[in-house]
């Protein structure tokens, strides 16, 4: 998979979040209006007109109805239906759409405490989560819904921030779901010793991707005007490759030890 794990928060493309929230109250109010030309040119009318549109392009009626659409059919694909007894019986796993960002924060904040960590205020934090296709680790944008796959392990449909709904990916929460990691500042090189997880970007020709990996050497040296200048060793997990890389490239894994 060819893409670049976005570091940063993306620029601006679609819907503001209190527009997508505006439009959800509406999905859920009067599914029967939501498609008509009428109904989502007047919606458009009202997000272009706001102050929170400022410097952002306007919103057209199509957008707001084709956003429907799309919700719609989220909609009719999880919500549960008469056969989801068969399904239990015969060992499908069921799915359960997460209808907004604080119920899915209650869910992962009972999973994670499960699985022994520190639970905080989940609103505050970001997530990361691990592409089954390559093995990387990508920004989570939002969780979409949850299903258990057994008593003792659950799995969550992402949607990776910078990427649409045919990149969204089932994931384990305890293996593949963890708070978003931090890069190391200049300072913090001397917190990195050998046999560190870390969380390092890989930079190839046609892609730069995060991988986790395992510190092997480090060569300590001055830092200078522009910064640490140690050479960190490093060997990915997903594939065993080596290389020397600077701090710039690693990224500290929350939940690690700080020293």
């Amino acid at each position: 998979m060819d893409r670049l794990r976005p570091r940063q928060r993306p620029l601006f493309t679609g819907f503001t979040k209190a527009e997508i929230e505006k439009m959800e109250k509406l999905f859920v109010g009067s599914r029967e209006l939501l498609q008509s030309k009428e109904f989502c040119q007047k919606i458009a009318r009202s997000f272009s007109s706001s102050s929170a549109r400022a410097g952002k392009p306007i919103v057209k009626w199509t957008e707001v109805q084709n956003w429907f659409i799309a919700r719609q059919q989220e909609s009719t694909l999880k919500v549960p239906s008469v056969t989801d007894g068969s399904k239990a019986e015969s060992g499908i796993p069921q799915t359960y759409p997460l209808n907004d960002r604080d119920q899915c924060y209650q869910i992962l904040k009972g999973l994670i405490s499960k699985v022994g960590e520190k639970v905080q205020d989940l609103s505050e934090l970001e997530f990361e989560a691990k592409s089954s296709k390559d093995e990387a680790w990508y920004d989570v944008d939002t969780f979409l819904s949850h299903r258990y796959i057994s008593p003792c392990e659950t799995e969550v449909l992402v949607r990776f921030a910078g990427f649409g709904a045919e990149e969204d990916e089932w994931v384990n929460v305890k293996r593949a779901v963890r708070e978003r990691s931090i890069p190391f500042e200049h300072s913090e090189c001397h917190k990195v010793i050998v046999r560190d997880l870390v969380l390092a970007l890989q930079e190839r020709r046609n892609q730069s991707i995060y991988y986790d990996a395992h510190i092997l050497e480090i060569e300590r040296k001055t830092h200078d005007i522009r910064g640490c200048r140690c050479q960190f060793l490093i060997r990915y997990d997903h594939d065993g490759y080596e290389e020397r890389v600077r701090l710039r490239r690693l990224c500290r894994i929350l939940g690690q030890p700080i020293r």
